[in-house]
């Protein structure tokens, strides 16, 4: 069974930096992706904004890069997200996301989801 946790949310100031976690478990093949989505209170939308890829290679939404990077440690148990430059409008509950279903920036096409970790930043 997959399990991803999140951790490494925390309240920061405009201008900060925090680096996010996901610890990723229980899947049967190589062959996934993990991506991070975020989501601000009262809205129904996830944004896509990193996807760490089962070729080696990452993807950033133009909105996040430059900003965004992410990374995964040799054996893609955890996958990190590095947000630089903070803004209070990047305040949301970020979450990870795997996929089996190949290159996707679709939510919907994220089988497997972490429960969230929660970033402020404040003005």
């Amino acid at each position: 069974e997959v399990h991803l946790v999140e951790s490494g949310g925390d309240l920061v100031q405009a201008g900060g930096s925090l680096r996010l976690a996901c610890a990723a478990s229980g899947f049967s093949s190589d062959n996934y992706n993990v991506a991070w989505f975020r989501q601000v209170s009262g809205k129904e939308r996830k944004e896509l904004l990193c996807i760490d890829r089962d070729d080696g290679t990452t993807y950033c939404t133009d909105s996040v890069k430059g900003r965004f990077t992410i990374s995964s440690d040799d054996t893609r148990n955890t996958v990190y997200l590095q947000m630089n430059n903070l803004k209070p409008e990047d305040t949301a509950v970020y979450y990870c996301a795997g996929t089996y279903r190949g290159f996707t920036t679709r939510p919907y096409e994220y089988d497997y989801w972490g429960q969230g970790t929660q970033v402020t930043v404040s003005s």
